[in-house]
């Protein structure tokens, strides 16, 4: 049977991906088992390719953040982007995605991980190194007050940010709406 955590992934890959082709952008799931990616973006042309690692989270925890790894710290690429989804408390939340270019999460997760191993720990010891790094909307617990680029809601600008990715084929008004079977079976 498939993990919680498994299904929540899943379910914000397919959030993703059903935003994208709303949007009119070409785009499909990754094969199971690609690196640092999970959904591929392209133009008619296949000229423009981009790849989406998704983030998925509800709104449980204290910091509100997403699960990174210490490889995050380095995935840099101009045309590798992130999708952090929040799918909230329950099913009547409204769902919101950051779509945020890589090398500003491998900046934020780089910096405050750095940060946080020269911070003294519990009774003034150092912290030791560890496979765990967060995303958070929030690094103020990281840095203190008044930090010049990961203050409240530094990712805000990210919200919806599905233009970062170029423009998809078609406008959004361009997009036919598919007939219904009644207009289908209507015509001559």
């Amino acid at each position: 049977m498939a993990s919680q955590s498994t299904l929540l992934g899943a379910a914000g890959e397919h959030y993703v991906l059903c935003q994208l082709l709303r949007r009119g952008y070409i785009a499909a799931l990754a094969p199971l088992g690609v690196p640092n990616a999970d959904i591929l973006i392209t133009d008619e042309g296949g000229h423009r390719l981009k790849a989406i690692q998704v983030k998925t989270r509800r709104s449980i925890g204290a910091d509100n953040g997403w699960h990174m790894k210490p490889k995050h710290e380095r995935l840099v690429s101009e045309s590798l982007f992130y999708c952090f989804v929040n799918f909230g408390d329950g099913l009547e939340d409204r769902t919101q995605t950051h779509v945020v270019p890589s090398p500003v999460v491998a900046a934020a997760i780089r910096e405050s991980h750095q940060h946080w191993l020269r911070s003294p720990g519990v009774k003034g010891r150092p912290h030791k190194d560890s496979q765990v790094r967060r995303f958070l909307p929030d690094y103020t617990k990281v840095f203190g007050k008044g930090h010049p680029a990961y203050g409240p809601d530094w990712i805000g600008k990210y919200l919806e940010a599905w233009e970062l990715l170029g423009p998809p084929q078609k406008n959004q008004s361009e997009i036919e709406e598919p007939e219904s079977a009644a207009e289908q079976n209507s015509k001559p």
